[in-house]
């Protein structure tokens, strides 16, 4: 189906001609949906529908890059709960400090950032406190936080 059309052929019968040999080559036979109803066709008409789609699908954000950074914050320090060891934890708060010092740094389009860098010991210290009480005296530097200051 890569050979260019040929000189006096109209493009209806050359594309026509490339569709039979297709379909009697089996092409065609078993394609996903074959024999189902078109999916959303109930739906009212949206110009913009595969964009949506693409999104969705793609999970692509479409946010100004300072709303970016606060959804990127928030699940990172939901999954820094998650980790087993405290230098890891350093290790991506301070990937998140560089992140939000450069979006801080570069970003003028949309709304302005709201956020400074994250403190590490604050971050550390609330992440032993969420630890199970099991593994908290695993690692002298699992000591008790001198503060409970808020993030």
């Amino acid at each position: 189906m890569t050979e260019r059309k040929p000189p006096g052929t109209s493009w209806e019968t050359w594309i026509d001609e490339q569709i039979r040999v297709a379909r009697e080559q089996g092409a065609f036979d078993n394609l996903p949906g074959a024999g189902k109803p078109l999916p959303d066709l109930d739906q009212e008409y949206d110009l913009a529908v595969w964009v949506k789609q693409l999104v969705h699908r793609e999970q692509l954000s479409i946010l100004p890059p300072s709303l970016e950074l606060l959804r990127k914050v928030e699940k990172e320090l939901a999954a820094i709960d998650k980790l087993h060891d405290e230098a890891t934890v350093r290790r991506r708060v301070a990937a998140l400090n560089a992140e939000i010092a450069k979006v801080n740094a570069t970003v003028i389009e949309g709304p302005p950032t709201r956020l400074s860098t994250l403190d590490v010991d604050k971050v550390v210290a609330r992440w032993r406190r969420t630890r199970p009480a099991n593994s908290r005296g695993s690692s002298p530097a699992s000591q008790p936080p001198q503060s409970d200051a808020k993030l």
